[in-house]
């Protein structure tokens, strides 16, 4: 009788156990504050309350199931939403993220809506975390840079060494004209000696976006940490062509350069970062951003930032901050901008 009973109890867990196997979890960022911004035109000065000026406010939604021996499938559906208002702020609903996909020995793959190889190496090799004013999101605006893809195909291998590849292919989906189809590959490198930390990474991706054209996308990225002193740099290039009704495109080039330095100081951490964008056909535009956060408890802080960009007769460049832009108001307009808030991840 004590053996039946002990037989039926472990049958009766087996449904515990592969639930165990699986799990399901929602996180998020709940970040708002206010900002003073100036576009630098006449009368482009103002005062908001928005959303996502440290990191870009979210909910999201991930999961992972054990399918035994060594591979597991795993999700991610991930989407914009704006603190100030409550709506949610994109055309899409799952608009930052959306793949399912697999995870071995072999590294992960995963089916969907991706951030691109140069995204990776841009988001790992900016001081401020893509987040606080200043930052190098701004690389992606204008179509300069493909920070996201749908209907693709991503592969990172798993670290060995410190060393990691990745490759990606979208597929554009157009039936006529331009293919839309975005091939890219990436490399990085991370070690740790002690306190001293190093990272190198590099990314190169080809879009297929106006015509029988072919855009090109590249970054170069390093970090180095020492302590509480961190420094991190990175080098951007687009060359792309634009479309001529009357004759073949032509082509044009953007650069961004980024370097900046961060220091923790107990529950303190100090940003400051300089970046300088150019076009091919001159104009120049050189931005110098401060920041500083504090940590009220592990999923909770204030911060506050000021981020400024100086921009030559011609140029219109803006600064970003994880969600927001702050625009030149017209060619050659010194936009600026300083904000204060509070973010909270769950």
């Amino acid at each position: 009788m004590q053996r039946k009973l002990i037989a039926a109890a472990l049958f009766a867990s087996f449904p515990l156990i592969a639930a165990a196997q699986s799990s399901v979890t929602i996180y998020g960022i709940a970040d708002a504050g206010i900002e003073r911004r100036d576009t630098g035109a006449a009368n482009g000065t103002s005062t908001a309350v928005a959303s996502g000026n440290q990191s870009s406010s979210r909910i999201g939604f991930r999961g992972i199931e054990d399918l035994g021996n060594g591979l597991k499938a795993t999700f991610n559906l991930e989407a914009a939403v704006a603190v100030d208002t409550g709506a949610h702020d994109q055309s899409s609903l799952f608009s930052r993220r959306a793949v399912v996909g697999l995870q071995g020995a072999f590294g992960q793959i995963n089916i969907g809506r991706e951030y691109t190889p140069v995204a990776d190496i841009a988001g790992l090799s900016d001081i401020n975390g893509q987040g606080l004013y200043g930052n190098n999101l701004s690389m992606f605006g204008a179509n300069r840079m493909t920070r996201r893809i749908s209907n693709s195909v991503n592969y990172k291998s798993n670290p060995i060494g410190g060393l990691r590849v990745g490759a990606a292919y979208g597929a554009g989906e157009q039936p006529t004209g331009p293919s839309q189809n975005l091939i890219g590959v990436s490399a990085d490198y991370n070690t740790k000696f002690g306190t001293t930390g190093l990272y190198l990474g590099g990314a190169y991706q080809t879009y297929k976006r106006v015509g029988n054209e072919q855009d090109s996308e590249m970054i170069l990225g390093a970090g180095l940490a020492m302590g509480a002193f961190e420094i991190k740099a990175n080098m951007a290039r687009a060359n792309q062509a634009n479309a001529v009704a009357s004759g073949p495109a032509f082509r044009h080039d953007f650069e961004q350069f980024n370097i900046g330095a961060s220091y923790t100081l107990g529950a303190s951490k100090f940003f400051t970062n300089y970046q300088h964008n150019e076009m091919s056909n001159g104009p120049e535009g050189d931005g110098f951003s401060l920041g500083y956060t504090y940590s009220l408890s592990k999923r909770t802080n204030f911060y506050a930032a000021y981020a400024t960009m100086r921009n030559e007769a011609g140029a219109n460049f803006g600064i970003s901050s994880g969600q927001n832009v702050v625009p030149a108001g017209a060619l050659g307009a010194d936009p600026k901008v300083a904000t204060v808030g509070i973010r909270h991840t769950f």
